[in-house]
């Protein structure tokens, strides 16, 4: 029994006319006559009466009528469901992204593929920070991630979306809290709170690196998961948090302000970046629409 047979037994079914049925089905009337005989020989068991003057369901054809519709229904889905993912309509695409900074691009995304995607399933990964971001992708555990470096990331596709700029979080109660402007030498004695080390974070990389250059090592007095915790803790008085305009711009800063830092800083841009191995219709509908949402931004 396959779906050819019970596409041509529910056309008869619904018609109760050969003839009518053929046409609709656009095959000749014998042709029709032959796949509906070779459907009741197959289930030994007639699914019409058929006379001179009409065509009737007989018992068996009434019982056989709504299992015909559920598995030619389903063959059409499963029809669908192949040639949406195929044409990458339909599929999977796992987004990488820090935390606070990137939820305002991340959450347009969403929507847009939402929007014009609607069989495209996200699957978002918070807390991935510069080169573990890239790791993923490269391992194939992520499709595409919005990342912050200080040039392009190497083994992955990637295009600057928006540019950043450090500042540091200071208690309000702190001594230095009441300038407006920092200089790194300013920081040698003072604790920090930072994300591990082992995140991959490139805003902590470019702190060390010009911390180094300003002739110390920071001294951290307290890693954090996000930015979110860090900043509590600055408002706690553990220390200060070297960080990017974009990543406090929605937190609660209650006992925290925020300063700039003068001396010369590597510029943090913003990458969108994808895996460039496989093959993943999904990812490519999603970096079409995201290029529409966030397009390239100059990084010099």
């Amino acid at each position: 029994m396959d779906v050819r047979q019970l596409r041509a037994f529910l056309a008869v079914a619904e018609d109760l006319h050969f003839g009518r049925a053929a046409q609709r089905l656009h095959v000749a009337q014998p042709y029709l006559s032959r796949t509906v005989r070779g459907l009741e020989e197959e289930l030994a068991a007639p699914l019409f009466e058929r006379t001179t003057r009409r065509v009737e369901l007989t018992a068996a054809g009434q019982a056989l009528v709504a299992h015909a519709r559920t598995m030619v229904s389903a063959a059409d889905a499963a029809r669908a469901a192949v040639a949406a993912a195929h044409g990458g309509r339909s599929g999977r695409v796992r987004i990488s992204f820090a935390g606070p900074s990137s939820h305002g691009p991340v959450g347009q995304l969403a929507r847009a593929v939402r929007e014009r995607h609607p069989l495209i399933d996200l699957v978002f990964l918070p807390g991935r920070y510069g080169a573990t971001a890239v790791a993923e992708l490269v391992r194939g555990e992520s499709d595409l991630a919005l990342a912050r470096f200080t040039e392009a990331p190497v083994g992955v596709g990637s295009r600057v979306v928006a540019r950043d700029r450090c500042v540091v979080a200071v208690p309000a109660d702190h001594r230095l809290a009441a300038r407006e402007t920092m200089r790194f030498t300013d920081f040698r004695d003072e604790p920090f709170v930072a994300f591990p080390e082992s995140f991959g974070s490139t805003v902590r990389e470019v702190f060390v690196s010009r911390c180094h250059a300003a002739g110390f090592a920071p001294a951290f007095a307290q890693t954090a998961p996000d930015s979110w915790t860090c900043v509590a803790l600055v408002a706690a008085g553990v220390g200060l948090h070297f960080t990017t305009a974009s990543a406090v711009a929605s937190l609660p800063l209650d006992g925290v302000v925020i300063r700039e830092v003068v001396d010369p800083v590597p510029p943090v841009l913003v990458y969108l970046a994808w895996r460039r191995a496989g093959e993943n219709g999904a990812l490519a509908h999603v970096l079409r629409t995201a290029a529409e949402l966030l397009p390239d931004v100059d990084p010099t």
